[in-house]
């Protein structure tokens, strides 16, 4: 996943930092120089920027719902396959599902919008009197809504499969609902890039693996979380983010000497070497917070 690293800041609002990766000037070279139906190319670039707009209004949509639920948030970073916003909300179902159903959410506000502009815009001679400005509104609304649906396809990492991920996790927990989301995605990742490749568009079959490694790494993670979920809990402690009790055993492992240890047990000390942690990383959703607010309370 694309990072700060190698990316320019472009502003901060609302507290969130916004960074143009590197790589988005390659692909804008390459969208706005292939031929298109506008008079010049600066339409077409004109169109890429409002396509990748529409992408940072989505990820924003993201990003404000986490922090509306309690959640963290970082940095949204713009690179060549859209955007990516950076989002820790609570490993709760129901946060999760505000999180990622609000980028979608985004899309749906503009239908209105782009076809209210739309509509006033044929209804006054634009086709006519202005073809490059009134193409651009359309190609724009068509844009919104092939994101939109692109987006909510069930395909994991997708929106979509996120969404279905969230959906899942209601009955059957947060592993298995990752587990039968990444499956479903892998075989919908598998009928992506066969039809990518049917239709010979290079830049949906670079997509189309990039997600197919995503589904993947989903894969592993669920596997990893289905692991950790059958072991032993231990009593009088609890996640302050998502109340979980920590699993018993040596699985936190010292930065300085690479020993393994129940940091629990230990009282968040390496046996090896002495090397006290100030914070305690839950196994289940990746919080790190104090020891002393790991103490479960009692009655």
């Amino acid at each position: 996943m694309p990072t700060r690293r190698g990316s320019i800041k472009l502003f901060r609002l609302l507290g969130i930092d916004v960074y143009l990766h590197w790589a988005w000037f390659v692909a804008f070279i390459y969208f706005t120089s292939r031929p298109n139906e506008y008079s010049n190319y600066g339409w077409s670039a004109v169109e890429i920027l409002s396509l990748f707009l529409i992408v940072l209004t989505h990820e924003f949509g993201h990003q404000l719902a986490c922090r509306s639920v309690g959640g963290k948030t970082s940095d949204i970073v713009l690179w060549p396959l859209g955007g990516v916003a950076y989002v820790n909300p609570p490993q709760r179902p129901g946060a999760q599902l505000w999180s990622i159903a609000a980028g979608p959410l985004v899309n749906v506000a503009l239908f209105p919008v782009l076809l209210g502009l739309y509509y006033s815009g044929k209804s006054h001679g634009w086709p006519e009197h202005f073809p490059d400005a009134f193409l651009l509104v359309k190609n724009v609304a068509i844009i919104n809504t092939v994101l939109f649906l692109f987006n909510i396809l069930p395909v994991y990492p997708l929106d979509g499969g996120q969404i279905l991920r969230s959906l899942l996790w209601f009955p059957f927990g947060r592993a298995n609902s990752l587990m039968a989301a990444s499956v479903i995605g892998i075989i919908g990742v598998v009928a992506m890039i066969a039809f990518a490749v049917w239709a010979g568009d290079t830049w949906l079959i670079i997509m189309a693996v990039f997600i197919a490694l995503n589904c993947w790494g989903g894969l592993k993670q669920a596997q990893a979380l289905a692991k950790i979920a059958r072991i032993p809990r231990r009593p009088g402690f609890a996640c302050p983010s998502c109340h979980s009790q920590p699993p018993l055993g040596a699985l936190w492992r010292c930065g300085q000497c690479g020993n393994a240890f129940d940091t629990f047990e230990t009282h968040a000390n390496c046996p090896a070497c002495g090397a006290n942690f100030n914070l305690t990383q839950c196994l289940d959703c990746g919080t790190r917070s104090a020891m002393s607010e790991w103490q479960k309370p009692v009655g």
